[in-house]
């Protein structure tokens, strides 16, 4: 068993730089969780109509509906088994905003079917996204989205395009500062951005299984469907 990331990427997961394929490494082998913190220099959403859609999407932690600069938050990346007996990574990123925290939830999977990471979104894991990684030449490193799919009791619908976005992510490792790098971005092909952040913060590792996973970072309800 290997880290679903590197299974995702292949001999490409080599090309990451040190410290990404660490974070990435994480996993029920490596027996490693990763906590990070730091400060998101930008939240951001684009045109207005936009907002209820997040506005509906944050009472389920999809997406952020609120904006704002130099917001502290924590990202926590902790394998364990799902009910239906497959590993697991959390992405939970709780966002420090003036009147409250947010959540954007998601937990991956690495699908053999689809030969991609799938990202389950939400606290019910209605939202399901295929995730293409790669390393660029720099050695950082760049997910985009494919294909989403709704799914709900019998209902298994895929997103048509006009109504999904594009996510693309980087992430890279500043060797002067000692932090990673993280830039979101989710666009529409034909409204365009729609919502993204970027900013900065700093990792360490815990053992995950003295760590565990803590009350209500799992999904309330988990998909089966793959």
């Amino acid at each position: 068993m290997t880290s679903i990331f590197r299974l995702a990427m292949g001999q490409d997961f080599d090309r990451l730089h040190p410290q990404l394929r660490r974070r990435f490494s994480v996993g029920l082998e490596s027996g490693e969780a990763c906590i990070g913190r730091g400060v998101m220099d930008r939240i951001w959403h684009g045109l207005p109509f936009v907002k209820p859609f997040l506005a509906l999407g944050g009472r389920r932690n999809v997406l952020v509906p609120r904006t704002g600069r130099h917001i502290p938050f924590t990202i926590e990346n902790v394998p364990y088994t799902d009910s239906f007996g497959r590993e697991t990574v959390t992405f939970v990123r709780t966002f420090a905003l003036p009147g409250g925290t947010r959540r954007f939830d998601a937990t991956m999977i690495h699908s053999p079917e689809r030969s991609c990471v799938l990202d389950y979104l939400g606290t019910h894991q209605h939202l399901a996204s295929d995730l293409w990684l790669s390393a660029e030449p720099d050695g950082s490193l760049l997910i985009r989205s494919g294909e989403h799919r709704f799914r709900e009791g019998p209902f298994d619908l895929r997103v048509p395009e006009v109504l999904g976005g594009d996510a693309e992510v980087r992430e890279s490792f500043d060797e002067m500062t000692g932090r990673f790098r993280i830039r979101v971005a989710v666009t529409n092909r034909r409204f365009g951005p729609l919502f993204g952040y970027e900013g900065t913060f700093r990792a360490h590792y815990v053992d995950a299984r003295r760590h565990g996973v803590r009350a209500g970072l799992r999904p309330v309800r988990e998909e089966a469907r793959a």
